[in-house]
């Protein structure tokens, strides 16, 4: 008998060929909002739940599953939609996907780096509304990411891997993390122990620490305040990371130069009013969205599963 399995969410074609082959897998209609997911789970008395970020794995939610479920496999590196302590209590297996999607990620933020100073979302305007007027050379004029400070929240795998990027354009890093790095991962980056003290020095900013009350609206009016006049940012972590009213107000100020963001506190209903600031480069939540990321991501939660049903330890388990 093969597991029985909840997928509740499409993924790319080979992963589901290798999941069609090795489970008993019920397939979503589109996307399975919380409801569904649960009918879905006591009307296949599935085994197992391969899921994403789209799925709350809240405390009521876990306490809603039926017992056959012992297993949760997450697509994603980041566990915030998960309560990993109600999934504890409850005996419930649940697993991530991480390194899998560090350079896609660490390639789209620094896309975004590039693109937010360089203006490339005005650029792209002025060439769609068929250009027929030279600029002046004091006119358009972007931001150089070659020798700039970079700074970094969170130099977990993807903060070191945008850092590795940097260096191939000569910027100096530094860093604020719950601890120091080793010299050997560090690399020549410098240490901040406290955030609000390396804020001043960052000419750039990259977010790339997890979602989570604590980090809740870490870049605020006070935050972004710290930055120097004409700094540039970017979040391509988690939207609740930002108070976008106070993002807002630094980029029409003129405090920032410039930003991209790939996250939101609002996803897919993302606040309109960050359309139509120019200076403001937007992609869609698209860190991962390569054909290869994605296999390996799919592959890496199957991993897990066939792990916990062969008896083997289960190398990404959150608990």
């Amino acid at each position: 008998m093969k597991p029985r399995l909840i997928l509740t969410r499409m993924v790319v074609a080979p992963v589901i060929a290798r999941m069609q082959r090795d489970y008993d897998t019920l397939m979503p209609d589109g996307t399975m909002d919380t409801a569904t997911a649960l009918a879905a789970a006591r009307s296949h008395n599935a085994d197992a739940i391969f899921f994403s970020s789209k799925l709350k794995l809240t405390q009521e939610t876990i306490a809603a599953l039926p017992g056959s479920v012992r297993i949760a496999a997450s697509c994603s590196v980041g566990y915030d939609h998960i309560d990993v302590a109600a999934a504890r209590a409850r005996g419930l297996v649940v697993t991530n996907t991480p390194e899998v999607l560090t350079d896609c990620t660490a390639d789209l933020a620094f896309l975004h780096i590039l693109c937010a100073c360089r203006r490339v979302r005005e650029n792209m305007a002025i060439m769609e509304q068929g250009w027929r007027r030279g600029f002046g050379m004091d006119e358009m004029l972007g931001t150089r990411v070659a020798g700039k400070t970079l700074g970094i929240l969170g130099m977990g795998r993807i903060g070191r891997a945008v850092a590795q990027r940097a260096r191939g354009f000569g910027m100096k890093i530094v860093y604020h993390d719950v601890a120091p790095l080793p010299d050997e991962l560090a690399q020549g980056a410098t240490y901040f122990p406290a955030f609000r003290e390396m804020l001043p020095h960052c000419q750039i900013l990259t977010l790339h620490a997890p979602g989570g009350a604590g980090l809740n609206g870490i870049m605020n009016a006070e935050t972004f305040g710290l930055l120097p006049q004409g700094a540039v940012f970017v979040n391509a972590a988690r939207g609740a990371l930002v108070d976008e009213d106070a993002l807002i107000d630094a980029l029409r100020s003129g405090h920032l130069a410039a930003a991209g963001l790939d996250a939101f506190r609002n996803e897919p209903a993302y606040d309109l009013r960050l359309r139509d600031i120019p200076n403001l480069f937007l992609t869609p939540h698209m860190g991962s969205a390569t054909m290869e990321t994605r296999i390996a991501m799919g592959y890496r939660a199957l991993d897990n599963l066939d792990a916990f049903f062969a008896g083997r330890h289960v190398q990404d388990s959150l608990w």
